[in-house]
């Protein structure tokens, strides 16, 4: 028999699948959103806006996390949520990276091409089928290995201590 506010195999259910409806929505919004085949500087202020706004996002979420009364099951649904966004994140400046100036890299990409390239790199594979060969284009995967060292590292042990700090804080609520 299971604890009482032990979440139930529904509750799993439901929480996995709307972290799968909320990650299929943001791939499927990548690739119907239009993205302006011209690169500025608005265009890298675009990217670290969104950078931010997905730093705030997970502030917000691992609050969410320590709250929640299933914290675990919250930290799957931010982590369907973050780590899709971030990947499209630097997809998307992939995409109108290799649409301004095909020769950024070894070979023109489509969206998928970048989304493929942008997985690699967080995955720290480096199959070496695509690669940056112009300059802004290696400092743009530059700025991406490091924030998924960065996410690799804090964001995922935040989450693991919101998760922490959620339990703890539901076994303390709970009478004795």
């Amino acid at each position: 028999m299971t604890a009482p506010d032990a979440p139930s195999r529904v509750r799993l259910v439901l929480v996995l699948t709307r972290a799968l409806v909320v990650a299929v929505l943001i791939v499927v919004l990548y690739y119907v959103l239009p993205l302006r085949t011209s690169v500025d500087l608005g265009t890298v202020i675009r990217l670290a806006v969104g950078l931010v706004a997905l730093g705030l996002l997970v502030a917000w979420q691992l609050r969410g996390i320590a709250r929640s009364p299933y914290p675990a099951l919250r930290a799957i649904e931010t982590l369907a949520v973050v780590i899709p966004l971030f990947l499209l994140l630097f997809a998307a400046a992939y995409t109108l990276m290799s649409q301004a100036q095909p020769a950024s890299f070894s070979e023109e990409m489509s969206r998928t091409d970048a989304v493929y390239f942008s997985v690699t790199v967080f995955a720290t594979v480096g199959f070496g089928d695509i690669s940056p060969v112009s300059d802004p284009a290696r400092v743009v995967v530059t700025i991406q290995m490091i924030a998924d060292l960065l996410v690799l590292g804090f964001v995922l042990q935040a989450v693991v201590d919101a998760v922490s700090r959620g339990r703890a804080r539901l076994n303390e609520s709970r009478p004795t």
